[in-house]
């Protein structure tokens, strides 16, 4: 990485940073675009050279968790692909263990965001299904896309269901067991 590249990281995250912590004591619909540039010493039109809007902040994953992501699914084409969408899945969300919380808390207290139909795990399933669907070409069997979908909806369950008042971990271990229920749901590993 060069060090234009590496200045437009830390600009990235020095903004991103600055609205996390913004928000996290003022609350998401209290806290202005330009409150997030001053606390991140940028002009507000360098915000928006970064990010397209405050939803953004709280869902766009940093730049350098795609290389992360990647070597995640790489070197998982041998295994069976439901195995490996459990270790990857498991994986990614332990990335998400300082975020998620905060994130997940932003999304309820705040009624914008709470109708947004993002979700901070958007991108990493588009690289996940582009990856399955690369294996499904190469390996043959019809089963792939059912199994990534039925993980997904094991690892949104989770989600749903975490209560308030447990840690990430009792997140963590409800993901785990919703990925053990599903696998006896398929009938054939691709």
């Amino acid at each position: 990485m060069g060090l234009r590249e590496k200045k437009k990281l830390e600009t990235w995250r020095g903004i991103r940073t600055a609205a996390l912590t913004l928000f996290g004591g003022r609350g998401y619909e209290a806290t202005t675009i330009e409150e997030i540039a001053e606390a991140a010493n940028v002009s507000r039109a360098t915000f928006f050279n970064y990010f397209p809007n405050k939803e953004a902040l709280v869902f766009d994953q940093d730049p350098e968790e795609r290389k992360n992501w990647r070597s995640l699914m790489d070197g998982r084409d041998e295994e069976p692909l439901w195995e490996a969408l459990v270790a990857i899945l498991l994986a990614f969300n332990e990335t998400l263990r300082d975020r998620m919380p905060l994130q997940r808390r932003l999304k309820q207290d705040s009624p914008s965001l709470a109708r947004s139909s993002e979700n901070f795990g958007r991108q990493f399933l588009e690289e996940l299904s582009a990856w399955v669907a690369a294996r499904a070409e190469a390996q043959s069997g019809g089963t792939a896309s059912l199994q990534l979908n039925v993980a997904v909806a094991a690892m949104s369950t989770a989600y749903q269901e975490w209560d308030a008042d447990e840690s990430f971990d009792e997140y963590l271990a409800r993901l785990r067991q919703n990925l053990r229920l599903a696998k006896p749901t398929l009938a054939e590993e691709g």
